[in-house]
């Protein structure tokens, strides 16, 4: 409902501003508005096609990853941190490891494959759920860390700057290099979001899994924080893409290499998970297309340089750097629609360029903050939950503290 209110917001306030341009004689404002209607059409196509690749190769090596053993693997280390932090789910109960799989599919950036799963997860915590009308205390704490989940991996974000920058002639550009920012953006939404939820519910954070899991993050950031900070910033861009890439590989190595040693059939198995990869990848399409379209006629009607510009002055006046300002709309789309602010930020590289401060900022913001009003509607009207209880006052929480984090992170790597 909130995201329909958006789109006719833009499209025909946009279209309020061109007819007032072309009433005041600016005969070329209805044409540079058509004009860009059919680039953003074509434009949402392209990078959508663009993404199927991606899509088809990360669910792919989901796949080999869960019959290998890596993921369930991965489940197990975890236990004793979901034990303290999920308090109401049994042992054993079945709703862990499907947390666990949605858990790692956010960490690769795969938001549309995280979905089902997520959605499976909710199915099983409603089993246990004493009130099936009401949100549970283990449902919210889930969905909360959901939308502030940790990217491990960016792909998405990755594949449209790739893509775009071969657009733009960047050779030799590597896309993977927001991939510490973005992970220290994701690592303070979480922990926002974890702490709201912990302080509502009485959650006790003080215990040895928990501290090993924070003290665990926080040496490693720390650690190429040392390494890259003395780093003159080409260097250390140049150093956090080298860092992005090879984690990439390294999972690749892993999923593939223990696939091998457990005699899975790793071809198959790749296979398989391409084949909903691509379905996934589809799925967006008229999505991304629908949010360009409107985003369109809001900018090229000049509406959104007026917003932009009306924050920026506002910023000034209170003494602040205002280079920020044109990767903001990103961030406050994020809570309404992955796909508006997806299209917002291929606005803002397109606009400003893939390797600016603004669009390397507004690719962090994307990669590191979640869709919060969406998941809460899709999730819980899966289960049919009509009292949500504390959970969108903790998810816009983790959502505010994530904005500003990233955009803070932003300027530290790259302003």
């Amino acid at each position: 409902m909130v995201l329909n209110l958006v789109w006719i917001a833009f499209v025909l306030l946009g279209l309020l501003a061109t007819a007032v341009q072309v009433a005041q004689g600016q005969a070329d404002a209805a044409t540079r508005v058509l004009t860009g209607l059919f680039d953003a059409a074509k434009t949402g196509f392209d990078i959508s096609l663009g993404l199927v690749g991606v899509m088809c190769l990360w669910l792919g090596l989901m796949k080999i990853g869960e019959r290998a053993g890596v993921i369930g693997l991965f489940a197990r280390g975890m236990a004793p941190f979901f034990r303290r932090i999920f308090p109401g789910i049994p042992p054993g109960h079945p709703a862990g490891g499907s947390i666990v799989m949605n858990v790692s599919a956010n960490m690769l950036g795969l938001d549309n494959a995280a979905t089902p799963l997520g959605l499976k997860a909710m199915r099983e915590l409603q089993e246990i759920n004493p009130d099936k009308a009401v949100a549970s205390d283990p449902m919210i704490m889930f969905l909360v860390l959901n939308t502030a989940g940790i990217t491990l991996i960016p792909t998405s974000v990755i594949a449209i700057r790739q893509a775009m920058a071969a657009e733009q002639g960047l050779a030799g550009f590597n896309g993977a290099d927001i991939f510490l920012p973005t992970l220290l953006g994701t690592f303070v939404s979480f922990v926002a979001g974890l702490l709201a939820v912990a302080w509502v519910q009485r959650i006790r954070l003080l215990n040895w899994p928990v501290a090993a899991f924070f003290g665990g993050f926080a040496a490693l950031m720390g650690g190429l924080w040392a390494w890259l900070a003395p780093l003159p910033a080409a260097v250390m861009a140049q150093r956090i893409g080298l860092l992005g890439s090879g984690c990439i590989l390294a999972i690749v190595a892993l999923f593939v290499a223990a696939g091998a040693l457990r005699r899975v059939n790793v071809y198959e198995a790749f296979v398989d998970g391409a084949k909903e990869g691509f379905g996934v990848a589809v799925q967006i399409i008229p999505y991304l297309v629908a949010m360009l379209v409107a985003i369109s006629v809001f900018r090229h009607s000049g509406c959104m340089a007026w917003l932009i510009d009306g924050i920026a002055a506002t910023v000034r006046a209170l003494g602040l750097d205002d280079r920020f300002v044109p990767a903001l709309p990103v961030g406050l789309m994020k809570t309404l629609s992955g796909s508006g602010a997806r299209g917002l930020m291929v606005d803002v590289l397109k606009t400003y360029g893939v390797d600016s401060f603004q669009g390397k900022l507004a690719s962090i913001i994307q990669g590191s903050t979640e869709t919060t009003l969406y998941v809460l509607a899709v999730y819980f009207g899966s289960v049919n939950i009509s009292r949500t209880r504390h959970a969108l006052a903790c998810g816009l929480f983790a959502d505010a503290v994530g904005l500003v984090g990233a955009i803070l992170i932003g300027y530290a790597f790259y302003g």
